[in-house]
């Protein structure tokens, strides 16, 4: 009698583990494949910080971020960034970059439209 207990339990052990298997590999490989995903992200090393400019000249463009953890960056421009739109103070923009020597540089920036409630009131 115990013997068919402990022979039934690992049948059923079996099937579990068997049903279970393949939804393990799944996300293992799932797990691998966005591991793979940021890594190739980190070697472009481009990220980007969006919030609304506070300050822009030759050189550098300050942006400012709101929300529960405001932040301030100032980038420096590249000699080869691309800006797309008006850019202006106030201008609510997201801000391409790469860190070069630890500063921040500006690659390419993207001014939003102001909404039209905005542009009645």
């Amino acid at each position: 009698m115990k013997q068919s207990r402990l022979f039934l339990s690992l049948c059923a052990a079996l099937v579990v583990f068997g049903a279970v298997a393949p939804l393990a590999a799944q996300a293992a490989s799932h797990r691998s494949h966005s591991a793979a995903a940021s890594k190739s992200k980190a070697k472009n090393g481009t990220h980007q910080f969006s919030g609304v400019v506070t300050a822009v000249d030759k050189s550098s463009l300050t942006v400012e971020k709101h929300g529960k953890k405001p932040m301030t960056m100032t980038f420096s421009k590249h000699a080869e960034m691309k800006v797309t739109g008006d850019l202006e103070k106030s201008a609510r923009v997201t801000v391409y970059y790469k860190d070069e020597g630890g500063s921040p540089v500006a690659m390419r920036v993207v001014v939003k439209p102001q909404s039209t409630a905005a542009n009645e009131k």
